[in-house]
């Protein structure tokens, strides 16, 4: 570790765990407590919890935040009609590339994001060459934990003692300073908690007490992609539109101006000719980022890959022609190895839903 490499407040805890501590954006984060495998399972089949205090958290409470989050995240934050309301997006460049994806919070007064660790520099420095309205823009400091898998609500409300289970996907409930919202990156049930470093420390003890088993960046790699989640850097970047990232559902088109906007309306007027979509492979073989993917339309190239632990295959997401459908073919040290193209997420509640061709026939 560097003296640059900066740590989260849970950081004792990890090192007492065991964990193989790597940098990551940054920070000393944990990549593992001896098996991901472990993990992977612990939050499919009950409940694991990750630090994710390496994200960013930025409060933008004037009434203008309002306007101004309206014309730099291609989602209407207006969407967002009450306090304790979220929403997914994304910020764009004139181009229409992604900035990076972020989650908006409305609150008592004005709002919350929370964006990647890797882009924070860029995203504060986006934010300040973009206020013309003079929006109050503060950097927090606090901690993140999420806690996810089927068992991740009740064990959380026993060691928390407040009552979530009754929050909707999406939404937030505050309790002095901590805000605990229904949202995650593993494709399960389960909260993200941002609260002080101390009270973080406390709760996290206390869900390890409870049999919530940690988790590192391997697990959390392998999770998001099961379900089919993009990794900022990987499946989108500033050089991708979010037509070809599998976010064209992000975008709000009606009548509102924001940055990016008018790239992104020709190029879905000009006809998308690309799809960010699933990979699974057919034999042995490991699928990995810039693998190139060849099919009956054209070629592309592969954003992710793992080996999935939940079943027991290589799968990817690629950007490939979209037209691309059925069986493809992907190039691994030379050799062409088949796959199947499937709509994403491969998993959802532990188990296998993309249907493949091959069985169906």
């Amino acid at each position: 570790m560097t003296d640059m490499t900066k740590e989260t407040a849970l950081h004792a805890q990890h090192v007492a765990a065991g964990a193989r501590m790597v940098p990551f954006a940054g920070w000393d984060m944990p990549l593992n407590y001896g098996s991901q495998i472990e993990e992977h399972n612990a939050v499919r089949e009950a409940a694991g919890m990750f630090d994710v205090s390496h994200m960013t958290v930025i409060d933008l409470p004037d009434d203008s935040a309002r306007s101004f989050l309206r014309r730099l995240v291609a989602n209407d934050v207006d969407k967002l009609v009450a306090p304790g309301r979220a929403l997914y997006g994304a910020l764009l460049n004139e181009a229409g590339g992604v900035v990076d994806d972020l989650i908006v919070y409305r609150r008592a007064e004005g709002f919350r994001a929370v964006v990647n660790a890797g882009t924070r520099d860029k995203v504060l420095d986006w934010f300040a060459a973009n206020n013309d309205e003079g929006t109050r823009i503060e950097e927090r400091d606090l901690a993140m934990i999420a806690v996810q898998g089927p068992d991740a609500i009740a064990r959380f409300e026993s060691v928390s003692g407040l009552s979530v289970s009754g929050l909707e996907p999406f939404s937030a409930l505050e309790d002095g300073e901590t805000m605990v919202a229904r949202t995650g990156y593993t494709g399960e049930d389960g909260v993200e908690v941002i609260l002080p470093g101390d009270a973080a420390v406390a709760l996290w003890q206390g869900l390890a007490e409870a049999g919530v088993r940690p988790a590192g960046l391997a697990a959390r790699d392998t999770l998001r992609l099961e379900a089919g989640l993009n990794l900022y850097g990987q499946d989108m970047d500033e050089e991708t539109s979010p037509l070809v990232s599998n976010l064209a559902w992000t975008v709000d088109l009606t009548d509102r101006a924001f940055i990016g906007r008018e790239a992104v309306a020709a190029e879905k007027a000009a006809g998308v000719k690309a799809k960010l979509t699933g990979l699974v492979m057919q034999g042995k073989g490991v699928l990995r980022h810039g693998q190139k993917v060849i099919t009956d339309e054209g070629e592309g190239v592969i954003t992710s890959g793992v080996f999935s632990p939940t079943l027991g295959v290589a799968i990817a997401l690629a950007r490939i022609p979209r037209k691309a459908k059925g069986s493809a073919e992907v190039e691994i040290r030379g050799k062409r190895q088949p796959v199947i193209i499937v709509r994403p997420p491969f998993v959802r509640g532990g188990k296998r839903v993309y249907k493949d061709p091959a069985a169906a026939g």
